[in-house]
């Protein structure tokens, strides 16, 4: 009996939309369908618009640092809409007692999950032990998870590679997934590339190492009681419905942040939602009013309109959306009025046309 046949049978006891959206989330993994963190990217004004598109993704901060939460600013680094649920704090450290602290703080401020990072290939990040360095040392990262698993009561996930220079094999990587889930970690978000820590950027790091999603896949074959979600390279719907019949779960990345249109249908699609798909004028509208409250707080335009600029991707006037925006958000006396007259750009240059988007059963 199929997981939507016994939301189905739910739905009809309970009768509610809101009540069979939570039979549907039951009956699949949390983490079928994740927007990886990014760093400079996944704010909480970001995820606040890429929930307009949809409800059941689980999206992700960027990663925060324990020092930042420590000893910085923890309020605004925790910051997060209610609206935004569900979403996860992803964690960068290397220190137990710094990391089951920051969970605590994390999961006080109303998180779903918290996330370790140990996959970042910044050499930003590596001179603090923290990212994919740490995957040399299995044992350490174990005593990571197993602190934080120890300090909170919401659930305790890991995002890594497929490994690092030196480190490279599928023996390697079993390792390390049978080293950390023996502290009781069963979720592992894995970057189907490895990370060239010596030589490559960050964006070097997403684009040269060859997808390996081979390796992920034996993963999931060799642990079929973890949760195994695969990031790395995915760009649309149908790739990601294909990626499920070997896998629990996909993530994508900078195609989420750049065309986020591609999360209209994710929930009709995926998780087999029969709420209609939002059109991009109505996201706008949405979106519009958020600003406008964030306006009112003093927040600065700017930080928010520059995650909106892919909205309308695809479409006549898109171009002169982006152009308005990135010539008048950042001035200082800069109103909702820009975005205003930024969406009528489009909307009244033609008739406003949804993206088409190949429709996908999976």
């Amino acid at each position: 009996m199929s997981a939507t046949y016994n939301a189905y049978l739910m739905y009809f006891l309970y009768n509610t939309p809101s009540q069979f959206d939570q039979m549907i989330m039951q009956a699949y993994s949390t983490h079928r369908f994740c927007v990886a963190p990014m760093m400079d990217w996944t704010d909480r004004h970001c995820r606040y618009f890429l929930r307009l598109f949809t409800k059941h993704t689980l999206l992700y901060t960027e990663m925060v640092t324990t020092g930042a939460l420590l000893y910085g600013d923890a309020e605004r680094f925790l910051r997060f809409n209610a609206a935004e649920q569900p979403v996860a704090l992803q964690l960068g450290g290397s220190d137990p007692d710094e990391l089951a602290k920051a969970a605590i703080m994390g999961e006080q401020a109303g998180y779903q999950e918290i996330n370790l990072n140990s996959g970042c290939p910044s050499d930003r990040v590596q001179r603090g032990k923290i990212g994919a360095c740490v995957m040399a040392e299995p044992t350490l990262v174990a005593e990571c998870m197993a602190a934080i698993k120890e300090a909170v009561a919401i659930p305790v996930t890991i995002k890594c590679r497929t490994g690092i220079d030196g480190i490279d094999s599928l023996e390697h990587l079993s390792h390390f997934v049978e080293t950390v889930s023996a502290t009781g970690c069963h979720c592992f978000i894995i970057h189907a590339r490895i990370a060239v820590l010596a030589g490559l950027s960050p964006k070097q790091n997403r684009e040269i190492p060859p997808l390996d999603y081979e390796r992920v896949f034996a993963i999931k074959e060799r642990f079929p009681d973890l949760e195994i979600v695969i990031n790395g390279g995915i760009k649309t719907l149908g790739e990601s419905c294909h990626l499920l019949e070997n896998v629990d779960g996909v993530m994508i990345g900078r195609e989420a942040y750049q065309n986020p249109n591609l999360l209209a249908r994710v929930d009709q699609q995926l998780f087999d939602s029969d709420y209609p798909v939002i059109s991009q004028e109505d996201v706008l509208a949405q979106f519009i009013d958020y600003a406008k409250n964030e306006l009112g707080q003093g927040t600065a335009l700017k930080h928010m309109t520059r995650h909106v600029l892919g909205l309308f991707q695809g479409q006549p006037g898109a171009k002169r959306f982006r152009r308005y925006l990135s010539e008048n958000a950042h001035k200082e006396d800069a109103g909702i009025d820009i975005l205003e007259t930024a969406g009528r750009l489009v909307l009244n240059s033609n008739s406003l046309m949804e993206t088409p988007i190949q429709e996908v059963l999976c």
